[in-house]
């Protein structure tokens, strides 16, 4: 399967998007400390989104970046795909010139596995991935960390 670091720090950016957004718009800088995900490379990620119009930015003091829309109604497939990725477990990126430009005897079998795993993405909101007990109990030692960081930088 080729989900590559592109769509999984989208995702995990997104998704700590969700979690902090009853704080008011979110900074890159925060979500990249956080999450340990450079803040350039989150810089080129949130353009994408933001084309893909799944986060809105607030310029000035306090601005960061919001979600478009609830949270219910973004889901992973439409994050992964705002940032050009696609979920593909065929060698030949599904073009059937497997083998030296004909299909592979497995070619329709990746295939299938590739639209279930989309359809699987399809079905899996941010909100759904907020509310699971395992995915607060992170986001909260983040925030413990964090906030430790942010004293220690201050004292």
């Amino acid at each position: 399967m080729r989900l590559t670091t592109k769509g999984r720090y989208a995702v995990t950016a997104m998704l700590d998007l969700a979690m902090n957004a009853d704080t008011g718009p979110i900074c890159l800088a925060d979500i990249s400390k956080r999450q340990e995900i450079s803040l350039s490379y989150l810089e080129q990620l949130f353009a994408r989104l933001r084309r893909a119009r799944l986060v809105d930015s607030v310029r000035g003091p306090g601005g960061g970046y919001l979600l478009a829309q609830a949270a219910e109604g973004i889901t992973v497939a439409q994050v992964i795909e705002a940032v050009n990725e696609s979920v593909d477990t065929t060698r030949c990126g599904g073009l059937s010139d497997c083998q030296q430009g004909d299909t592979c005897l497995t070619h329709h079998l990746w295939c299938e596995l590739s639209e279930h795993i989309h359809g699987f993405l399809k079905e899996v909101t941010l909100a759904q991935l907020a509310e699971r007990g395992e995915i607060q109990a992170i986001a909260s030692r983040q925030r413990g960390r964090w906030n430790e960081g942010i004293l220690a930088s201050t004292s």
